[in-house]
């Protein structure tokens, strides 16, 4: 059914990736590609200045590391990790890379996610591609 897909983890390693695997690896056409992303929320510059040299970089590595252990290294998935406002940068990345279906895990709606929104609720108003849900 679909040639690119991203699945969107969230870095405190959401219960519910497994989940999202499966659907992913269900609606993937024959070849297609599976890209585990992580957005590492941006730190602003001033604090960045104060960081040791290379400590963004490590941190990273870290998160990347982590994806790979909680895939148990699945062949079929790539893994990304990028630095940015979770909403924002799900959507650019996908735009960027040709994505043409975001599976993604959503926590239930609380009173909260009406006065702010949720990350998911963002990308499924903004995507310009399909997106899959999973509650």
């Amino acid at each position: 059914m679909y040639k690119n897909i991203l699945i969107p983890v969230a870095s405190d390693h959401d219960p519910e990736t497994e989940k999202a695997l499966t659907v992913a690896r269900l609606l993937a056409d024959e070849g297609a590609k599976i890209t585990a992303l992580t957005v590492v929320e941006a730190i602003p510059e001033y604090i960045v200045q104060q960081l040791p040299e290379g400590q963004i970089e490590k941190n990273i590595k870290a998160v990347e590391g982590g994806l790979h252990d909680e895939l148990d290294n699945a062949g079929d998935v790539d893994v990304a990790v990028v630095s940015g406002h979770s909403g924002r940068t799900i959507l650019d990345w996908a735009e960027d890379h040709g994505v043409d279906c975001i599976v993604m895990a959503s926590h239930r709606p609380d009173l909260s996610n009406y006065f702010l929104g949720s990350t998911a609720s963002r990308v499924v108003r903004h995507a310009q591609c399909a997106v899959h849900v999973l509650r």
